[in-house]
Parts: structure tokens; C-alpha cells; sequence
């Protein structure tokens, strides 16, 4: 990059998943911020500006933002945004400023899940059966062909946001628009985490599901463990890399979520997105593997591409813990217990403390009931610990409109 470029950062996030600082020398650009009130805490003191909006996925509201910045700073000459639902701003705004980067006919197949779907599957990979559904009928009719249950989920969305199981036909709900309806597979989900190069995989880690992100809405844990099985990751390596070029041929950071068939030994399709995977997986990868995913996405966001050799990862096992809110967000938190020191346990936890206020902000797997990262010699020493943390770990709250009644009452009754 030449000196003093205009950098415009779309940011929601408050925990430091991407760092900022050391990806870009804000002495020597003009590094502006777009930010949500919850990511302000996340912003670098050595920003240029910060311009706060309601939301970074509502185009027109993030688009006269970065045209103030650009009356102000002089036009963008690299536009970033790594959350996943801030994808597609950030690529109409890198179109409309003409910068480098993905733009969004790169990054469209990694959002628009019936366009996703449809590449793989007409470059033979195999993925539950699916359908572009309008109305209930067409449930019906699609459960008709396939059998029950079916998930109806909408085109673009994420962290399961709006995703339905449906069991038979008495489940059936209106359905407003346009949907993606896919037949249920039973199997085991993982993730797959890495960076690929638009014609290998240059670096990958494979994570079994303890639970399922749909589980994870409904109130349950969410929990994951790194694979340490040599022929389970060969297996799942080659299934990853014939998605990834079904979809691309560019350089990307991506998280797949797949279907593995441990008893057959193969794999099948969920879905995949061109970033950094959520929860606590960047923070894993920094701290456990000495590699930055975020740092990766940063780069190809700014044009420079991958930018380094393969990395060596360190062969220890990670994993993680999400508990779910305790009551209606936002809401104030009223006990929690640190798991950090038990064994077995985490080596790092993310919690509110009592009285501190869960918010209803829209980076889902960040504002939960606690947050907890594990590293271990295999992945069944990490799956114990996570699952001792998910029987132990207590928290609850009051949503912040009764505790604010509560609190009332206390002060009238003293």
C-alpha cells in the first residue's frame, strides 16, 4: 500500500477479533471507522474518525456514512468489512468506489444460501436435497418428495437466524417470502475453518459440533472440538477444497459447515461463507495455532491477497463453549460463575459480571452467556472438558425492562 491511503473499517464488534492496529499502521493512513454503539468499544484511539450508525448491514445508511468520510478524508481507497452480514456492504462499496477487494459478485455465492447451493451442486458435490419455496405448499409438496422433517431457512442470513426444523405437516407456518426448504440429514455436522488460495487449501482446521447452532437458538449449549483423527481430516480436506472451488477461484478465508458420515466415510453439504468463522474460532486460531485468520481477511479485503507462505500450525487441540443468554436480551446479569482454574476447564473465559448488562446487538455468538476457549493434546481430552463446563457453568438474568422494575421497587420499599 502507498503511503497515507484512505482505509474506511465497517465494524460491529466489541470483542477484539480482528486487531485492528496491528494489520494497518494508523500513523501512516487515514483510517476511518463505521461503526454500531456496541463496536465503539472495539474502534483504535488512533482513528482518523468514527461515524456511528444503527446498523453496518443497512446499505444506505453505511453508504452516506463513508460518502461523509470521503467529503471529509478524501475518497476510499480500500473499504473492509469482516462480519459476515457486512460482507455485501462492504463489496457494493468497494463497486461504487471502484477500490480493490471482492466485490459482490465474488462474495454473493458465500451468501445467497439457494445460489450457493445450486453451484455445488452442479459441480457434483453432494447436499441434502433442496428448493427455492414460496408459499406452504410448496413445503408440502417438497416434504411430499423428500419426507420429514424439513428445514426451511431464509436465502441470506446468519448465525441460524430464522431457521426452522419441521417435523410433519402440522408444523407447517406462512411463509412470507421466498425460502431455501432442504432435506434433514441426520449426520454428525462439523466445521471447517482455513484459507484458501483460489486453487488450494493453504491452511485448514476440521471441528465436530457438540450440538447444533439451531440447538444453540433454541436455548441449548453450543459447543465444538478440533478433529485430531488424521483420517477423518484427509477425508474432509478434499471435500472442503472441491467446495471451495465449486464456488471460487479466489483467494478467500472461509467456514464450512458439512455433513460427515462417520459408519460410510464421506461427506455432504450444509453451507459455507467467505470469512472468519463466529464464536470464538479467531481467537482459537491467534491463540492456540499462532496463525490470525482475521489478519488473512484483512489483507484480501485491502486487495493484497494471502500474502504469506503455508503456515505451521501447532498440532494442539482447541475448543470452545457458548452458553446461551439467560433471559430476553438485552438483559442484566444477575449471577454467573467462573469456570477458569477447573479441571478440567478452559484456559480463557469471556463473562459479564453481576449487574453488567447483556446487549441485544447483532453479533449473536459474542453477547451470550458466557464464552469459554480450550486447548488440549486430543480431541477427546477437549471434548471432556467442554462438556464438563456445559454440565457446571450457571448464569442467569432479568430482561433489563423487569429489572429496572425491579430496581424501582427495591428503592420505593427502602
Amino acid at each position: 500500500m502507498s503511503t497515507s491511503e484512505h482505509v474506511v473499517i465497517i465494524n460491529r464488534w466489541a470483542e477484539h477479533y480482528a486487531q485492528f492496529t496491528r494489520y494497518l499502521d494508523h500513523q501512516a493512513h487515514r483510517v476511518t471507522y463505521v461503526s454500531t454503539e456496541v463496536g465503539l468499544s472495539a474502534v483504535p484511539t488512533e482513528a482518523t474518525e468514527v461515524v456511528t450508525v444503527r446498523a453496518t448491514d443497512d446499505l444506505a445508511e453505511v453508504t452516506s456514512a463513508v460518502d461523509g468520510l470521503a467529503r471529509r478524508h478524501g475518497a476510499p481507497d480500500r473499504i473492509v468489512a469482516l462480519k459476515e452480514d457486512d460482507l455485501l456492504v462492504g463489496a457494493a462499496l468497494r463497486d461504487r468506489w471502484a477500490v480493490p477487494g471482492p466485490r459482490v459478485d465474488d462474495l454473493l455465492p458465500f451468501r445467497d444460501k439457494f445460489l450457493m447451493a445450486t453451484r455445488v451442486a452442479k459441480a457434483g458435490v453432494p447436499l441434502p436435497e433442496f428448493e427455492l419455496i414460496s408459499d406452504e405448499q410448496a413445503v408440502h409438496e417438497f416434504a411430499g418428495r423428500v419426507g420429514w422433517p424439513v428445514i426451511v431457512k431464509p436465502t441470506i442470513g446468519s448465525s441460524s437466524a430464522g431457521v426452522v426444523r419441521i417435523d410433519g405437516p402440522h408444523g407447517v407456518f406462512p411463509i412470507e417470502e421466498p425460502q431455501l426448504a432442504q432435506a434433514f440429514n441426520p449426520h454428525q455436522i462439523y466445521h471447517v475453518d482455513g484459507v484458501f488460495t483460489g486453487e488450494r487449501l493453504l491452511v485448514m482446521r476440521a471441528s465436530r459440533y457438540l450440538n447444533n447452532c439451531l440447538d444453540f437458538r433454541s436455548g441449548g449449549m453450543l459447543g465444538s472440538v478440533e478433529e485430531s483423527d488424521p483420517a477423518i481430516n484427509e477425508i474432509i480436506a478434499e471435500f472442503a477444497l472441491r467446495v471451495m472451488c465449486a464456488l471460487s477461484d479466489l483467494a478467500l478465508v472461509f467456514h464450512l459447515e458439512m455433513f460427515f458420515d462417520a459408519e460410510a466415510g464421506n461427506c455432504a453439504f450444509l453451507e459455507v461463507g467467505a470469512r472468519v468463522g463466529g464464536a470464538e474460532i479467531p481467537l482459537l486460531w491467534r491463540e492456540v495455532h499462532g496463525h490470525d485468520l482475521m489478519k488473512t481477511a484483512f489483507r484480501i479485503q485491502l486487495g493484497l491477497g494471502v500474502g504469506e507462505e503455508t503456515p505451521h500450525l501447532t498440532p494442539e487441540i482447541g475448543g470452545w463453549l457458548l452458553a446461551p443468554a439467560p433471559a430476553h436480551r438485552p438483559c442484566r446479569i444477575t449471577e454467573t460463575t467462573p469456570m477458569v482454574g477447573r479441571d478440567p476447564g478452559p484456559y480463557a473465559e469471556v463473562l459479564l459480571k453481576v449487574g453488567e448488562i447483556l446487549p441485544d446487538a447483532d453479533s449473536y455468538y459474542e453477547h451470550v452467556g458466557g464464552r469459554f476457549r480450550f486447548r488440549g493434546p486430543s480431541t477427546q481430552a477437549v471434548e471432556t472438558a467442554v462438556r464438563a463446563i456445559a454440565a457446571e457453568f450457571r448464569v442467569s438474568g432479568q430482561p433489563v425492562a423487569q429489572a429496572k422494575k425491579a430496581d424501582q421497587t427495591e428503592t420505593e420499599l427502602g
